[in-house]
């Protein structure tokens, strides 16, 4: 079964969680988790499924536990929040998070640009608005419960040229459908320096509801909060492969799901959430599920303010969407720690966690561009690609688009900066997948996969959990 919530086509702008899947080793918290090995027990129980815990005490001497009742792949702010989520719903399941890296956040998550998003770019009464809306407030909310630091600096969209102010209406009058909080409307470079004293254009909206928070800490708080309510993390820990519990190879998962690692042993769960990022179409693949849409990975590259020059932007400066092209735009957008960002461009990343031109996964990037959707998305955007990739390579081109929304910047001010990579999904037909979308494929209601999660999924996390565990109480029969 293949769920799409919301429309699939359309541009999409950066984001989710991304984080996966590989090698096998519990943190050391995991001994916390009302979890119990059973090995020794299968010789007598062949389905392990929700019977397999029995003596909670016996935890305190399991280091290498393998039956779950819920496991969550994919250790990125998604899979993060989504796991805290039903470890809270369900405080006696037995829940584990897996995760390829040594520590959850290390992709996506924790390399974006920080940025709390209000929810006004996102179509009228969409899930994505919705979630957003609410992910906002929610994050807020977290970020004071929990001492994170952030900041509610706002946003300003920009017009700088006439054939930009009917998109910046509409884009106000989105927002206010959306009912995001907090917005203004200015007319003219007098009314914009209100806010940002640097900044010119023919008007802009302000969204006073858009901060900024660093995503790779939230994403590690939460960890937290899932470890000490008793989940387990597993990071280092590779998912290779999906099969049922009982029968070697069956992809039927009548009795439970078998996750196979690459180094160590397998694990065994009543039932299986995937948010798997840069390579969740690899994940459900690997269930039975449809192949396409695949995931194309598109690196962001920024540029930073020199230190010294911080003070030229106060909050958020974007541009309006260009309706032509499927891409935000650069920006200027400040950090927790001070820095502030320019842009990203927009170029395709030579692996699907390809952060610089150095990054070369072969296959990856063989399967890539002989995929008949990225083919039909080359050919339609070869002109914005071209542009986006001599930005890419010339700082001064980069610069000057900058200089629209503020002129005082110079060359000298900026310096090279961070890089991030989004999981662009893309259908056959060269359009990307504009909303969330889900796929249980023929598991039996066993395995959930969020096979696209786009920006704002970072600022949405919370609420994106809340939904994930409202549909997999149906899915999952918990």
């Amino acid at each position: 079964m293949l769920k799409l919530i919301g429309a699939c086509v359309g541009a999409g702008v950066v984001g989710g969680g991304i984080g996966l899947l590989y090698q096998t080793s519990p943190s050391s918290s995991s001994v916390r988790s009302s979890v119990v090995h059973c090995e020794e027990e299968k010789k007598n129980k062949s389905d392990c499924g929700n019977d397999c815990g029995r003596d909670l005490k016996s935890i305190q001497q399991q280091q290498n536990q393998t039956c779950f009742d819920v496991g969550i792949v994919g250790g990125g702010i998604v899979g993060v929040a989504c796991a805290r989520e039903l470890k809270i719903r369900y405080p006696n399941k037995r829940i584990a998070l897996f995760e390829k890296d040594n520590d959850v956040g290390n992709q996506q998550s924790g390399n974006n640009s920080g940025v709390i998003h209000c929810g006004i770019y996102y179509g009228k009464g969409s899930l994505r608005a919705k979630l957003c809306t609410k992910g906002n407030k929610e994050m807020y909310k977290y970020c004071v419960e929990n001492d994170i630091p952030h900041k509610r600096c706002g946003k300003l969209i920009v017009a700088v040229e006439e054939r930009e102010l009917e998109p910046l209406r509409k884009l106000y009058e989105n927002g206010l459908g959306n009912n995001v909080e907090e917005l203004t409307w200015l007319e003219g470079t007098k009314a914009i320096q209100t806010y940002e004293p640097n900044c010119v254009g023919l008007a802009a909206i302000h969204c006073n509801t858009t901060g900024i928070v660093d995503y790779r800490t939230v994403t590690k708080v939460m960890r937290n909060d899932f470890e000490d309510l008793g989940g387990v993390v597993f990071t280092n820990t590779k998912v290779i492969g999906f099969e049922d519990s009982q029968t070697k190879g069956s992809k039927v998962f009548v009795n439970g799901v078998r996750i196979q690692t690459n180094n160590g042993p397998s694990f065994v769960c009543d039932h299986v959430v995937t948010c798997g990022g840069a390579y969740s179409d690899k994940l459900a693949q690997m269930t039975g599920c449809r192949d396409t849409p695949k995931i194309i990975p598109v690196r962001g590259e920024y540029l930073k303010l020199k230190k010294g020059k911080e003070s030229l932007v106060r909050g958020n400066i974007y541009p309006v969407p260009d309706s032509r092209v499927p891409f935000l735009g650069v920006h200027f957008t400040p950090r927790t720690n001070g820095d502030v960002l320019l842009g990203p461009n927009a170029v395709l990343a030579f692996a699907r966690e390809g952060y610089s031109y150095s990054d070369i996964n072969w296959k990856e990037l063989l399967e890539c561009v002989s995929y008949v959707g990225f083919v039909r998305l080359a050919t339609k955007y070869w002109d914005f690609g071209a542009h986006e990739l001599w930005r890419s390579l010339n700082t001064a081109a980069q610069v000057r688009r900058l200089q629209k929304y503020v002129p005082t910047l110079e060359l000298e001010d900026v310096e090279e900066g961070p890089a991030g990579v989004r999981a662009m999904a893309l259908g056959e037909d060269g359009e990307m997948v504009k909303d969330f979308l889900f796929d249980s494929g023929d598991s039996n209601g066993r395995i959930l996969h969020v096979r696209n999660a786009p920006s704002p999924a970072a600022t949405s996390s919370i609420a994106i959990a809340k939904y994930i565990a409202d549909y997999a109480k149906g899915l999952f029969k918990l």
